[in-house]
């Protein structure tokens, strides 16, 4: 039996998959790619760098594996690079398992892998299990803000929380100083352009008793134009004194303290995902 006919073999529903009916569109995509793609899948599994490859067939034959949602239990099933493979429920990237993180990021911290002025990064305030996973940010804050961060090394997720089309709103606390008058409320209601030029969608902006000669407003925003709070704010002539994010979308950022890491809970991340229409 050649190579082909033998991939042909791996393949076979029966063998296979838990149900041979039904194929999702990322199995189809995957057996449209040459063999030389493709590894086998407790190969693959160890190349993601999850466990070792003796490691994985024990996973696979105790049935705790799923590719493409089918339960797997046959270790030389051939799957290509972007073949969907989770592991009680983990994901696992090309480069391991997927991480889902909520960061109360700190002020002068910069949301960047690094920074050319040596300014500490969200990166630097990791715990250090987290390091080395090639974690990015999802989005930012500027560096005197602070507030609810994703950190994430899924790809697809954090393309899609950055596109446009899928912008999650996002609520923020922001304490300015003084009185802040009915006009300026009413402007960022009802939409307003900024002295760019650029044009805001209307904001959802509460007011919250004012102490010590400030203001805290309540603000949600449903776009993702940079620094537009602050910019907002200048233009209404309104000195900030704090801001921080608290919500995005389903997650909320609650008690986590200044600069600390979590890892999202599962129903987190499924809400997250469904959130920007991608499977849970």
């Amino acid at each position: 039996m050649n190579t082909a006919m033998r991939t042909i073999s791996s393949r076979r529903p029966a063998k296979t998959l838990a149900n041979s009916n039904d194929k999702s569109p990322t199995m189809a995509k995957r057996e449209t790619q040459t063999p030389s793609q493709e590894l086998r899948l407790n190969k693959a599994i160890a190349s993601r760098g999850f466990c070792s490859r003796r490691k994985a067939d024990e996973l696979i034959f105790a049935g705790k594996v799923l590719v493409d949602g089918n339960t797997v239990t046959d270790p030389s099933l051939r799957v290509g690079p972007d073949t969907e493979i989770r592991i009680d429920g983990h994901r696992l990237s090309v480069g391991g398992i997927c991480r889902y993180l909520m960061m109360n990021k700190a002020v002068h911290t910069v949301c960047t892998v690094s920074d050319p002025e040596g300014r500490p990064t969200v990166l630097d305030a990791l715990p250090p299990e987290f390091r080395g996973e090639r974690l990015y940010p999802v989005g930012r804050l500027d560096y005197y803000s602070e507030g609810l961060l994703i950190l994430t090394n899924d790809g697809e997720l954090a393309h899609r929380l950055m596109h446009p089309r899928f912008h999650l709103a996002k609520r923020y606390e922001v304490l300015v100083r003084g009185h802040v008058p009915q006009g300026a409320l009413r402007t960022m209601r009802h939409g307003m352009i900024l002295a760019e030029g650029e044009k805001l969608a209307p904001v959802e902006v509460q007011v919250c008793p004012a102490t010590n000669g400030m203001t805290r407003l309540s603000m949600i925003l449903h776009q993702g134009v940079n620094r537009q709070i602050r910019r907002m704010c200048r233009d209404l002539h309104l000195t900030v004194l704090r801001l921080q994010r608290v919500a995005q979308g389903p997650l909320n950022l609650g008690s986590l303290a200044s600069g600390c890491v979590r890892a999202l809970s599962p129903a987190e991340t499924m809400a997250l995902r469904k959130a920007v229409d991608l499977p849970c």
